[in-house]
């Protein structure tokens, strides 16, 4: 990797650490280590610290009750008597609405969306110091000093939507980055995400806003999570609509195909022609991801990255899932190196 690209991480972002899961009908230990990102940030070394950038950017993106109710759920799950980590059970899926609810099980099902994502006791310092990682990262790009930015975000964030959780994701940072361009005089910024699972949040946050474009490669729905989000034929509603592009894939997919679903997504990307580009980077979709299921080798890293950096964009780079703890911080320095 070039030492001179400009990279964020915060160590507050290990406070998550989130005990198990419920998948596949059964608990099972939780996948989201904070050994992930601490992997990474050793090979890497060293990272500038993230700023404190406030909370008007993420309030940009998420909605003040969700993001109260983020900061305040472990909290009053501990003073509802409840051990462990906070977890809902039940989701309103017909007749959603915004309720006054004070019951802590209640309100972590109106701002969920699954039992894979609990809140831990140090959820909401990570998610808000990943946040800032992003934003902090994004800076130079936006004011020219650097070409390429890397911010080592943990928790992961494209499957956070306005108002709510998921996915191991709590704040959406690169929707989050990505409203601060817009807000900083870019007209037009596209997310690019290479994540093995469709990055439902960023697509929902952006659905009707035509100045950002959404493209995303991932595992097909019909077999994967998030199953509801991702099919090829969601293309935006209202201004948004042509600004979405889903190019799912199916399990098994190796790197040549892969590489074409990309051919297809830059050639879009370069029509929408970006003033910045933020790529939301998994590296699930490694051939040993232990969740995941494409069969991406530690060597094509590098060849994805260089096609995305030859779209010539000013580019911030912000890390989502990648669950192969050992392997990680080799995969995540390959991609970079691309750029």
């Amino acid at each position: 990797m070039a030492a001179s690209m400009f990279r964020v991480f915060d160590p507050r972002q290990l406070a998550h650490a989130p005990a198990q899961e419920f998948h596949n009908g059964g608990w099972a230990p939780h996948a989201d280590l904070p050994a992930r990102a601490a992997n990474i940030a050793d090979r890497l070394a060293p990272f500038e610290p993230a700023r404190d950038l406030g909370r008007t950017p993420i309030l940009r993106v998420h909605t003040p009750e969700y993001v109260d109710f983020l900061e305040h759920a472990h909290a009053d799950w501990r003073a509802a008597g409840r051990p462990g980590d906070a977890i809902g059970y039940a989701w309103p899926v017909v007749g959603r609405r915004p309720l006054n609810l004070d019951r802590i099980d209640a309100r972590l099902g109106r701002f969920s969306y699954d039992a894979c994502t609990p809140v831990t006791p140090g959820t909401w310092e990570a998610s808000y110091w990943a946040a800032q990682t992003a934003l902090t990262a994004l800076q130079p790009v936006l004011d020219g000093r650097e070409r390429t930015s890397f911010a080592l975000c943990r928790p992961p964030g494209h499957h956070a939507g306005a108002d709510y959780l998921g996915g191991y994701c709590y704040l959406n940072n690169a929707a989050i980055a990505a409203r601060a361009a817009r807000d900083a005089g870019h007209a037009r910024v596209a997310v690019l995400d290479v994540d093995y699972h469709h990055g439902n949040g960023t697509q929902d946050i952006f659905l009707d806003d035509g100045s950002v474009f959404f493209a995303s490669i991932h595992a097909d729905p019909a077999s994967d999570y998030p199953f509801f989000w991702g099919h090829a034929d969601e293309r935006g509603v209202g201004e948004g609509e042509g600004a979405n592009l889903n190019l799912p894939l199916p399990r098994g997919t190796t790197f040549e195909a892969y590489v074409a679903a990309l051919d297809t997504a830059l050639e879009a990307v370069a029509r929408f022609d970006p003033s910045l580009l933020v790529v939301s980077f998994g590296a699930d979709t490694f051939e040993g991801d232990p969740i995941s299921h494409f069969r991406i080798a530690t060597g094509d890293y590098p060849r994805l990255a260089e096609r995305i950096a030859a779209l010539g964009r000013p580019t911030l780079i912000v890390m989502e899932g990648g669950y192969a703890v050992d392997a990680l911080a080799d995969n995540v320095e390959g991609f970079l190196s691309g750029f």
